[in-house]
Parts: C-alpha cells; structure tokens; sequence
C-alpha cells in the first residue's frame, strides 16, 4: 500500500465517530441529566416503598408486648376454689407467641391461695403502692379473692416448693422462705414472692405469666414467656 493510501485511510479511520462521543446540544444534555435524575429518584421512591413493609414486618407487633392468657381447666378452678389454708399448685398449658412463630404451649405451673384482700394487703403492703418499684404494674395482686404466685424464686430463678411440715414455702437452692402469703422470711431472696394476673373471662379462669428478675428488690419485667 502507497503512503497516499495509507494517509487516506486513516483519515477515514479518523473521521469515523461513536454516537457517544458527541455530547450533543446543550439542550440534549440537560435532557439527559434530568432523565437520570429521575430515574435514581423514582428508583429510590420504589426501594423505599418496599423497605417500609419489609422492615415493619420483621418488628415487633406492640400487641405482643403483653403476655397471653392461659386458661385453666375446669378441675383445677374448682381446686382453687377449695383452697382454705393450704396453697393449691396448679399445673396448666402455657400458651407464648413469638413475632416470629406460631403459638406455641408448654407445661407451667403456679402457686395459688385463698385471701382475705384486705388482710392480704395488710401483710403485703409494698404490692399495693401505686408508683412504686416494688408494686405490681397493670394488674391487681388479688383478683376472685385469689392470689397466683410465680414459682421462681426472687434471688436466682430457682423453683421453691411448699413444705407442708413446716407451713412456708421454701426454695431447695439457697435457703429463701416465704410465709403463706409469700412474705420473705428468710434466706438471701431480695423480695417476697411475685403475684400474677388472674382473672375471670366468660366463665373460665385465665392466667397470664410474667417473668421478673431475680435479685433485685424491685419488680422488673424481663419476660412474658417462661
């Protein structure tokens, strides 16, 4: 190939443009600039309408920040309802929903006893004082003339148990004892014993279960489920 011909052909090499390499007119710039704007921003609406309903459903529903109420049979009202001088240890189907899972149930039981409510109030005063730490929060402590004792123990979560002999409740861990009415008598727990909420719904007895923390006096919830 001649040098003329090669200087030719470069300069059509040369002279040949991409579609890209012209910016075009000032106009049709600024059409562009403004078509990605509105891309990024319509693609940013439509991300966020996804993420709002995404995220919402992975949190909490504030319906499940209370526990569930459990019913007890009919066998285990009427042991309650017998209950004179002696507690009643009541075993029922825990009923506990996640956020996350379907309800589920476990095993559960609880401690209950016949009051005089006015007595009661007399030898458990701190339950009663509204405001205070050591009260119990959005529920009465009796309900039916009943009171419903968690089985933890206040001091390190152990399970105490009634000793029949002796009148008292008494935890195998580390020596707490508590008199009938829950009052703490003796040992290392902080407080007396946790009442919860029962009440009466369509005829049946319902319980609902709260977890406290342990050795502190106050009354702190830490948990609905068990």
């Amino acid at each position: 190939m001649s040098k003329h011909s090669a200087d030719a052909s470069e300069g059509v090499q040369r002279s040949v443009h991409s579609a890209y390499d012209d910016p075009g007119t000032p106009e049709e710039m600024t059409r562009r600039t403004f078509m990605a704007n509105a891309t990024l921003v319509i693609g940013g609406v439509i991300g966020l309408g996804l993420a709002i309903p995404i995220v919402g459903s992975l949190l909490p529903s504030s319906k499940t920040t209370k526990g569930n109420w459990s019913p007890l049979t009919a066998d285990e009202l009427k042991q309650l309802q017998a209950a004179t001088a002696k507690p009643v240890k009541l075993t029922f189907q825990l009923k506990a929903k996640d956020s996350y899972l379907p309800e589920q149930s476990s095993e559960e039981y609880v401690w209950g006893i016949k009051v005089d409510p006015a007595k009661f109030e007399a030898k458990r005063p701190n339950l009663f004082k509204k405001g205070s730490t050591a009260a119990v929060d959005g529920y009465d402590a009796v309900n039916l003339d009943f009171v419903i004792f968690s089985p933890i123990c206040p001091h390190l979560g152990c399970r105490f148990a009634w000793n029949d002999g002796a009148d008292k409740f008494e935890c195998p861990c580390h020596g707490s004892q508590f008199a009938l009415d829950g009052e703490h008598l003796a040992g290392p727990a902080p407080r007396g014993l946790d009442p919860l909420p029962l009440r009466e719904q369509s005829g049946a007895a319902e319980i609902m279960w709260i977890r406290y923390k342990s050795t502190v006096p106050d009354r702190i919830v830490i948990s609905y489920t068990s």
